[in-house]
């Protein structure tokens, strides 16, 4: 599969994902709103999310993929080896780890909710929700697993697929727990972890499908899993960085009534481009460098590095722009409604503006780390990841203090940036450097961008009453995406970004 046929399956399965994540954000708000009740569920569902961020999508997969791949070169039979000997050491640390989490998650809660230590009923609401849904870590870990040797196949669909199913249990199970009369915030904990199952069957059946039927194994550090472990391990500590990065926030947040629901509802809006474009080109693209440096093909892996980062920005800038430019009204359209006041909108709509102010450098990212693991470094991502934890944390502590809660996305989003710096200037080191088409239409992009911007800046103060009424919101922010669509697409064609034509080649190229 090539480049672009990759990006598109994986973005496509994603944006499916994220828009029924979204559904699923709009019940919750109309429902709960920012009430302590929202605060305690998402504050609980970060627990698992943090370790399956750190250890499943992060440390395990950046590790597995480069050795899956290159074990593929050797043969079927030796990557079902490696893959039965990953599965068996995976799986039993999981088990452990999960039991030990869950018995200690009073304590544990501490780490994510110091704030609401204080109101001891909504502590303790926290600390059950977490329990109900950690045991979805080790099965959404395993699924991660099969998804990894997936992507290392070229089989994107099933993997990228797979998340779609934790929304529509939660969806499914926020809605009989509406038509019951039972506490929404308890099933959907419950939803969350019965999806676990469901992800972790859809994509081991079609790992069977597809040659790999791993068999049990009893867990043995061999030679291959040692050399998975030490790449593992910086990646873990990376993982760690950043995600404790998303940790100090929440738990500044949780001292501040309502601004854990806020900023996570932000999160979903932004959320939304990074997972479609950020999350799939660092699937497609790991697997592909992989490939070309075990063949020697150090030209052909800065060539694929250049033209992902080129449509990874030129899918991200205008995004960017539009949640900085309409996000208030993005957040009224979508969440508005029921527990779900006009304030909070406003609110979510400044975190998501702040937030934007990261998102390239969170999609680039995504672009650029694969570069470093595919050639088995992990060290050097968790260097700079561990110099940006330290400006994240400097930044928000300090400015949550002076300024209030809007220091935390702020201090996310440089520290971003500076992640993002320091990776493209040691990649240049080692002649990963911005080749002259992508350093021609980078800036054509953005400006496409900002005239895309300015015309929603305009429609938007023009139709600013459609906002107010409740049936015409999102028919005026449907109007406002299908205007910002043609507008950056006339302007990047009309300034030479891209064209149509180059799109399609790119998604046919192999």
């Amino acid at each position: 599969m090539s480049l672009g046929r990759g990006f598109l399956t994986v973005g496509g399965m994603t944006l499916i994902s994220r828009m029924l994540g979204l559904v699923r954000e709009v019940i919750i708000a109309a429902t709960l709103g920012a009430t302590d009740a929202a605060d305690a569920f998402y504050a609980a569902f970060r627990m698992p999310n943090l370790f399956r961020r750190i250890f499943a999508e992060g440390a395990f997969s950046v590790a597995f993929v480069p050795l899956f791949t290159k074990s593929l070169e050797d043969g079927d039979d030796a990557a079902r080896r490696f893959g039965e000997e990953a599965l068996a050491m995976l799986a039993s640390a999981l088990f452990v780890f999960t039991l030990i989490a869950t018995v200690s998650m009073p304590v544990l809660m501490l780490a994510l909710a110091a704030g609401f230590t204080s109101e001891p009923t909504k502590y303790d609401m926290t600390v059950l929700l977490a329990q109900i849904m950690f045991p979805y870590l080790m099965l959404v870990s395993l699924t991660a697993l099969f998804s990894a040797v997936l992507n290392a196949l070229g089989k994107f669909a099933v993997a990228a697929g797979a998340p779609i199913l934790l929304n529509i249990f939660m969806i499914g199970f926020a809605g009989l727990a509406l038509l019951m009369g039972w506490r929404i915030e308890i099933w959907l904990a419950i939803g969350v972890a019965l999806s676990g199952i469901a992800q972790l069957g859809m994509v081991a059946s079609a790992a069977r499908r597809a040659g790999m039927r791993f068999a049990l194994r009893r867990p043995r550090l061999t030679p291959d899993m040692r050399r998975l472990l030490a790449l593992a391990a910086p990646a873990a500590l990376a993982g760690g960085a950043m995600q404790i990065n998303l940790m100090v926030g929440s738990i500044i947040a949780s001292f501040f009534d309502g601004v854990v629901a806020w900023l996570t509802y932000a999160d979903r809006l932004y959320q939304l481009p990074l997972g479609v474009v950020g999350i799939a080109v660092g699937i497609v693209l790991m697997p592909e460098i992989s490939r070309r440096l075990k063949r020697g093909d150090a030209t052909g892996a800065a060539h694929s590095l250049n033209r992902s980062a080129e449509f990874a920005l030129a899918l991200t800038l205008p995004a960017t722009v539009a949640l900085m430019i309409i996000p208030v009204e993005i957040a009224r359209a979508i969440f508005e409604r029921g527990a779900y006041t006009a304030f909070d909108a406003s609110q979510t709509g400044l975190a998501a503006a702040l937030f934007a102010l990261g998102l390239p450098a969170f999609v680039l990212n995504k672009t650029l780390t694969p570069a470093f693991f595919a050639a088995e470094d992990s060290r050097t991502p968790l260097r700079l990841s561990l110099w940006a934890m330290g400006i994240n944390t400097v930044l928000a502590i300090v400015g949550a203090l002076s300024f209030g809660w809007v220091a935390i996305p702020v201090a996310t989003a440089i520290a971003a940036w500076v992640n993002t710096v320091w990776l493209w200037i040691v990649l240049r080191q080692r002649g990963y450097a911005m080749d002259e088409r992508l350093a021609r239409r980078l800036p054509r992009m953005a400006l496409a961008s900002v005239v895309m911007g300015i015309v929603l800046w305009l429609a938007a103060r023009a139709g600013s009453g459609l906002f107010e009424t409740g049936l015409a919101r999102i028919p005026a922010l449907l109007g406002l995406v299908f205007l910002g669509v043609a507008v950056y697409a006339l302007a990047a064609r009309a300034m030479g970004a891209f064209t149509l034509a180059e799109l399609k080649a790119g998604i046919r190229r192999t």
